[in-house]
């Protein structure tokens, strides 16, 4: 991730988690580059984990709002 802040998209952080683990599975990173590669990996991870409880939020509301309109449905049809 840039110092400019994190990706704009939940797809790009998680790319780049996925490569930032495949250089740490390599054992080829020296030691400074991997406290930076695990620095950047938690902020992207965190990042994912905010993303996704957002969608997670959003579909909840949803789902409440569909079972508000099905009841309204049928307490009109009772």
């Amino acid at each position: 991730m840039s110092a400019a802040g994190p990706p704009l998209s939940y797809e790009a952080a998680s790319a780049r988690v996925e490569e930032i683990i495949k250089r740490l599975d390599s054992g080829e990173a020296s030691l400074g580059e991997t406290l930076e590669l695990v620095k950047e990996g938690k902020t992207l991870i965190e990042y994912c984990a905010g993303e996704l409880e957002s969608v997670s939020g959003a579909l909840e509301e949803l789902r409440l709002d569909e079972l508000v309109a099905r009841l309204e449905r049928e307490s009109e049809g009772a």
